[in-house]
């Protein structure tokens, strides 16, 4: 018989695929379940009024790039630079999840009228015991809000990255990114795969594109993501 932790994993790629396929022959406006009913924002005010109180004396211009996610997105300090040419704007604000990007995005997205979203968010809600069908029906959800308040913008997706400290999550994390690389190839958004170029030929992460937490990037893992973000920005 097989072990439990075998089964319980040959079995979700089979329940992710039922997941999608359902929601397939439901038709394309089928809303996925979310998290947002229950998902509390209100931890992050003050990191919102902070953006805001930069807008009052330095408002990014209509038509930018806004970089939006947890921390990585926020670390990611040499951003201007990876992409010069590029009025990029940095809205990356701590151990965020893809709810608080949803409850948020009016204040620190759409009222920049951007050409172009690129969001990096995902895997500390997985890490907060979200399941990867919930976290995915919060990017449909953020999608949705974006493309309400922000119609003209190319919205593009940095896959969840495969990271050492996290790896027992790994199964999930591969989940998530199916799931919103399938709905991004249905609705005309951009997936960025930044998983594949980030493991070493044994399949495991890299073992020198990380801090010493293994769970943010060094210079060479932001290397690796400015090569693999810059062959999508308008």
């Amino acid at each position: 018989m097989m072990p439990d932790s075998r089964r319980s994993h040959s079995i979700r790629p089979v329940f992710a695929i039922c997941f999608l396929v359902v929601s397939l022959v439901a038709g394309c406006q089928t809303t996925p379940p979310n998290s947002l009913a229950t998902h509390n924002s209100s931890r992050w005010q003050q990191d919102i009024a902070t953006f805001q109180a930069m807008d009052l004396t330095n408002r990014p211009a209509a038509g930018c790039i806004v970089f939006v996610g947890s921390s990585s997105i926020r670390l990611w300090k040499t951003l201007a630079q990876d992409f010069p040419g590029h009025q990029v704007v940095n809205r990356g604000f701590g151990g965020s999840q893809l709810a608080d990007a949803v409850e948020f995005s009016e204040e620190i997205i759409t009222c920049y009228q951007p050409r172009q979203v690129v969001i990096y968010a995902g895997g500390n809600d997985l890490n907060a015991g979200k399941e990867p069908e919930l976290v995915y029906g919060d990017f449909v959800a953020l999608v949705k809000k974006l493309r309400a308040g922000a119609p003209k913008a190319k919205i593009c997706y940095i896959s969840s990255a495969p990271n050492p400290a996290r790896w027992a999550q790994v199964a999930n994390v591969r989940q998530l990114n199916w799931l919103i690389k399938a709905y991004c190839q249905r609705h005309n958004c951009t997936f960025i795969d930044v998983f594949s170029p980030m493991l070493a030929s044994d399949g495991l992460p890299k073992p020198d594109i990380y801090d010493a937490d293994r769970l943010h990037l060094n210079p060479n893992g932001y290397a690796i993501w400015r090569e693999a973000v810059g062959r999508h920005l308008n």
